[in-house]
Formats: structure tokens, sequence, C-alpha cells
């Protein structure tokens, strides 16, 4: 990412991707070799800053759900798809045939953020016997689960039964050892109750699926379900071995949680960070429209400050404006998304006493996060109110939080900025023959640094 100082005085950089491709003839060296460097008198230096490296993260291609973040189960609330027209159960596949089986979407979940649930109809287990292992469904997750011999994994699901239900839960191709199993009652749900069971697998499948079968008949009501290792990285649900990819590369700075994920192709499928806190089981997900597949949301805003502060760097969040790639929202009605940035700084970094500060207490951690940047958008500089928009967000922002450093989306390496910002956030994608090449080596300054052609992957 380029996050370039707005003053050419200063000339700071937060991340920089440098490319020097040299091409010598010959390339000869002895003991007696002497390195010479040529420096122009008139050349000035410039200190390397701290946070000269960084990583953008954005949900695109299941960076996320079904990447970092460890949840197994995919569309974990049978949520996904528009709630006003048809919900989607996709990927769950029902265990069974239609004579003994039969499921739908029934509207009335426990759950208030979410109200779909699925409806499971079993006919067999009366006078006509299930099959041997009963009929249910099934999730693949993501291409398959991933599950490991000696691996703990804790599964929960969400039942209600107007008699007794009696689900067994099994990883297809996998024998597992229940190691624990605990049913509550959801707190002032009559008949709904949480199980939660940890399960040991005997055998390594790497392209396994949850199975959730029975042989009683009845109607059941299922609600969010999830497949979890135990073996997280400090138990904050990040998969270990990504996450120490992500270690390696030593970032001093996070940029979450994107990209064309925090607008969306339409304003109605944006990342909205409130919908995206407190317990999983809460969160609506949302369409993530322009990359085209459903996010359950359970890598929330939360998870990403948290996930900054594992890392050891400093986070970088970037809100909506106002903005979405089809249509925005015209500056004499931006005080909402205002509102809504200062409360997101809030929450991370507030007191624990505060509105929003106290919720990110309730959820374990009642110390701040080191907020210290956030981005007004993402590559919104050519909206028609970008302008207007930004400045009623730098304004606010500065006021509430004058130490805070606001990131304009708008290029200034040419032309100055027509707005006062701390830093600018350039973004380029350019085919390979795009570059800017002076002679045997080429000079990139970008943010982030992409192709779309192979022939620059070495």
């Amino acid at each position: 990412m380029v996050f370039c100082s707005s003053k050419g005085s200063l000339g700071v950089m937060l991340y920089f991707l440098l490319i020097y491709f040299l091409a010598f003839q010959y390339c000869c060296v002895d003991a007696n070799s002497t390195l010479v460097v040529n420096a122009a008198t008139n050349a000035s230096a410039r200190r390397i800053p701290d946070t000269l490296f960084g990583v953008f993260f954005e949900e695109i291609n299941h960076a996320g759900a079904g990447g970092l973040w460890a949840e197994l189960v995919s569309n974990t609330g049978f949520e996904a798809g528009n709630p006003k027209k048809n919900l989607d159960i996709h990927p769950w596949k029902i265990i069974g045939d239609k004579s003994l089986i039969s499921v739908s979407i029934n509207r009335s979940s426990c759950f208030e953020r979410n109200k779909a649930a699925l409806q499971m109809v079993v006919h067999c287990g009366g006078y006509t016997p299930c099959p041997f292992g009963g009929v249910g469904i099934s999730n693949p997750g993501y291409w398959g689960m991933n599950i490991e011999q000696g691996k703990r994994y804790k599964v929960v699901y969400h039942v209600k039964s107007e008699g007794k239900s009696d689900f067994q839960l099994s990883f297809k191709g996998v024998d597992v050892i229940v190691v624990s199993s605990n049913t509550t009652s959801v707190s002032g749900h009559e008949k709904w109750n949480k199980v939660e069971t940890i399960v040991e697998a005997n055998a390594t499948n790497h392209i396994s699926r949850l199975q959730i079968t029975t042989t009683l008949q009845g109607s059941y009501l299922l609600d969010q379900v999830s497949a979890l290792p135990l073996d997280t990285y400090k138990g904050h649900g990040f998969r270990k071995d990504l996450f120490q990819m992500v270690a390696d590369l030593k970032p001093k700075f996070l940029r979450f949680p994107g990209g064309i994920y925090v607008e969306g192709g339409h304003l109605i499928n944006q990342y909205r960070w409130k919908e995206t806190i407190g317990p999983w089981e809460e969160r609506p997900g949302h369409l993530n429209d322009y990359w085209n597949y459903w996010s359950d949301d359970g890598f929330g805003y939360f998870e990403y400050l948290q996930l900054a502060e594992d890392l050891g760097t400093l986070p970088v969040w970037v809100f909506n404006a106002g903005f979405a790639r089809f249509n925005e929202i015209n500056t004499s009605a931006i005080a909402p998304y205002v509102q809504d940035a200062l409360d997101g700084i809030e929450f991370a970094r507030g007191s624990p006493k505060s509105n929003w500060g106290s919720v990110r207490a309730a959820m374990g951690h009642p110390k701040p996060f080191n907020l210290r940047y956030v981005a007004v958008g993402n590559e919104d500089c050519d909206h028609f109110n970008y302008e207007g928009n930004y400045l009623r967000f730098h304004d606010a922002i500065r006021y509430a939080y004058p130490d805070i450093k606001i990131i304009s989306n708008c290029d200034a390496s040419t032309t100055p900025l027509k707005h006062p910002a701390d830093l600018y956030d350039y973004h380029v994608v350019p085919q390979t023959s795009s570059l800017e090449k002076f002679g045997n080596y080429v000079i990139v300054t970008l943010s982030p640094y992409s192709v779309t052609s192979f022939d620059l992957l070495i």
C-alpha cells in the first residue's frame, strides 16, 4: 500500500514497493573487489519510517471466510441470499431422499438479527424406519473441511423441537470421539436449545463435511451451526498456519477490511461494522456482492482489530464514506455515516465505560485497541461527492480525535490535494506493459501492487 504524506516536505510513505530489475552482462567478484557508491552531491537523505511495510487485508477470494478465519461451516445461519426474496441454503445438502426428509426456510429463529432458520421435517422413524445413519443435512464448508487426526473441534448448533431430539454429529470419512457435550436453553426462547459438543478426530480427511442426522420422526428448527478447531491462534479464531504466514511478513500495519468489500457494488450490500460485532450467532451476515459470495461476518470489526493486535501491528481502518461502486450518498445526507465512523473509533479505542467502548469490553477486550489511522473510503476520489463527504468526516474526526491520522483516497503524487489530509492512499492495478521502465530497472511505488496477467509471476 502507498500511504504517502500529503505534505511534500515530509515525504513520508507508510508502504511502498520498490523493485529494481538490474541486468548485467557480466558480474565478477573476487577478494580484491571494491564497492563504489556514487552519490550525487545534491541528493537529500530521507529517514526510512518504522511503518514502511504493511499488509492490506480484504475479504476477497475467501481470504477471511474459508481462509484466515478458522470457521469450517459456510452459511452458518442459513441467511445466504436476499432475505426479501429467496434465501439460499447453499452449500448445505440434504441427506436422505424426499420421501424421508424435507427442508425449507422458516423465519422464526430465536435470533433477532437473523430470523432465518432451517425447518427440517423427518418423515421416517415412525412406522417407517430411517436408513442406517439417519437422515439430515451436511455442510462441506469451503471446498471440503480439513479434519486432522488428533485435533479437537467444537461443534455448536441451535435446535427447537416439539418433542425429543436426538441428533448425531459426524464428519464424513472420519471417526470421531465425543469428548464432551453440553445442552443449554436459549434465554427467553421456549424450546430453543444450544448444543455444544467437542469431538476429537481419529483420522484425517482433507475434504470432509459436517453431518447432522437423526432417526427420530418429527419437525425441527435448526439455526446457527458452527464447527471450529480448538487450536486457533490464542483462541482468537485465526488459523495458526495462515496467521504465521502473515506474521512472517513482519507487517507494521494492517489495512482492513478492504477494498471494494467495504462498499459493495451497491450500498444496500455495504459492510456495516455494527452488524459484525457481538456474539457470532447474532451477526446477520451480508452479501459480498462485488466478489459474489456470502459473508457470515464471523470475522468482523472486532476480529480485525484483534488480528492487528496479535500481529503486533497498527490497525488502519477503512470505513464507508457513503460510496459503493455504482451509487453514492450526497453530502447533504452523509451525517449518519459520519456518526457511524465516530462510533467505530469509539468502539476501538474508547473507555470501557463509554457507549461503544463498553460493547468492546463486553466482548472480552476492556483495554482500547491502538487505532491511530483511518481511511475515508476506498478508491473513491473519482466519485462526485467525495470532496464534500471527505470534509465532513475529516472535520468531525479531527475535532473528536485530533491525534488520529486521516487518509485520503486522492492521489497527491502529481497534484496537491484540495482538502486537508495527513496521508493519501493511492491504488494502482496495472498491466505489466504499463509499468514505467527506466533502462535496466523498474521503480514501482504502489498501493496495493498487483497485476492482471501472468507474465510477471516469477
